[in-house]
């Protein structure tokens, strides 16, 4: 079957961390970038990191994330990570993994909520 499936989410204080997972099947991983997306409460689906295909050398990152979130993937078990550190309220939103396939990809999301 081919999907990706976003996992790691959870509730976490303020100035926390956690790491999201994206597990993919069903289809060669390597061969895509890959991208986080999120939704906040009330707002729409922003854009958050990419990592470009095989290597992953280049990535981007929003903004409001760039120094606090590290985008990574490992290749050889088709999972795309992202490590958020230094986590603020804002942050609170449910994260979708998208793979960049045509047409992309979608997972079904995984909760963050930064509250204390």
């Amino acid at each position: 079957q081919v999907q990706v499936v976003e996992s790691g989410g959870g509730l976490v204080q303020p100035g926390g961390s956690l790491r999201l997972s994206c597990a993919a099947s069903g289809f060669i991983f390597s061969n895509y970038a890959m991208n986080w997306y999120r939704q906040g409460p009330g707002k729409e689906r922003e854009w958050v990191a990419s990592i470009t295909s095989w290597l992953g050398l280049t990535t981007k990152y929003a903004d409001s994330v760039k120094g606090r979130f590290t985008i990574s993937r490992d290749n050889n078990k088709s999972t795309v990570y992202l490590q958020m550190n230094s986590l603020k309220p804002e942050d609170t939103a449910v994260y979708y993994c998208m793979a960049g396939r045509s047409p992309p990809l979608w997972g079904q999301g995984t909760q963050v909520t930064v509250s204390s």
